[in-house]
């Protein structure tokens, strides 16, 4: 999005190792990239520290006080693409994972945006169904925060078992085109639209799940760390301000640490990308702070997809 803004050439940024055509901030007359309010102005652009790991990673890095931190702290956005740092005595590492657009809503049978009528809670108590909807609208579909929970109760409840497969024995599980799915919300009317969340919807979370939580295990092994040395997570973007911990913890999508060390800073990227605006010292740590993080490419990387496989299951009921 970067270069397309900056009307940049992207071919590199399709094929390994993904290299941007520009990594440093970049200051450009704002007639140039076709703003027309203020012609005269300058538009700032926030260093990038790799092709998949933008600069709004960089301003949620300054948001944070990256520069500052003395303590071992985890930085995740999550969203198509989830951008993770691992921030340790002074020291930056930063990967992207490919977690797709499931915790979002997409790629969901009734997945839509954070909008009136979206479920944005599920709880499951043996047969019945407590839902909360966005604006406690008649519900119409499933956004990002209730299709991680949805999933975790549907795992909490049996109905989904360690390996993702939805058992049909439940009332409110039918089949249909030879596919399990659980009924969240009846039909509100004959010929209506119930709102369902199936099998394949699973397997979508699995995977978004098992991306973010390799890529979290990945940049501790690098920095020879265990989650017990974890001092903070935090959690960045409109859909960590919402999700419920305990759902992300329930299916081992995080580290299973205690919650005070879990904090959802909502959108941090604005924030850094307003200190920027007003700030040249900020500029400069932005800037500092983007040449200073070590990428690791997790493309290729056989240890990753290793760890990847491993974390699709959902953690054995024993331990739950």
């Amino acid at each position: 999005m970067h270069h397309l803004f900056l009307r940049l050439p992207v071919d590199y940024l399709g094929a390994v190792p993904f290299a941007p055509t520009v990594s440093n901030a970049v200051d450009v007359k704002a007639r140039d990239i076709g703003i027309a309010a203020m012609p005269g102005a300058y538009v700032h652009a926030l260093p990038n520290i790799a092709g998949f790991v933008g600069g709004d990673h960089t301003a949620m890095l300054l948001a944070i006080g990256a520069d500052r931190e003395q303590k071992t702290v985890v930085a995740l956005d999550i969203g198509t693409n989830t951008e993770i740092s691992l921030i340790r005595e002074g020291r930056l590492w930063s990967i992207s994972c490919p977690s797709g657009p499931a915790l979002e809503g997409g790629h969901i049978r009734c997945g839509m945006r954070s909008a009136p009528g979206a479920i944005e809670s599920v709880e499951i108590n043996g047969h019945a169904v407590r839902f909360k909807t966005i604006g406690s609208a008649p519900p119409i579909g499933i956004c990002g925060s209730g299709v991680l929970d949805a999933t975790a109760q549907l795992y909490l409840a049996g109905i989904v078992s360690p390996t993702g497969k939805m058992h049909t024995s439940h009332p409110r599980v039918r089949v249909r085109e030879g596919k399990p799915e659980f009924v969240l919300a009846e039909e509100p009317e004959p010929g209506g639209t119930a709102v369902v969340f199936t099998q394949r919807d699973v397997r979508s979370v699995q995977l978004a799940k098992g991306a973010i939580r390799a890529g979290i295990e990945y940049l501790l092994e690098q920095a020879h760390l265990t989650f017990e040395q974890i001092d903070q997570i935090i959690i960045a973007g409109a859909f960590g301000n919402y999700i419920n911990l305990s759902s992300a913890l329930a299916i081992d999508m995080l580290p299973a640490l205690p919650l005070d060390r879990f904090a959802q800073v909502g959108n941090a990227a604005g924030i850094g990308a307003k200190l920027a605006l007003v700030s040249f010292p900020h500029r400069a740590t932005a800037q500092s702070l983007a040449r200073a993080s070590q990428y690791l490419e997790l493309a290729g990387s056989a240890r990753f997809n290793r760890l990847f496989m491993n974390s699709m299951r959902f953690p054995s009921r024993e331990t739950n």
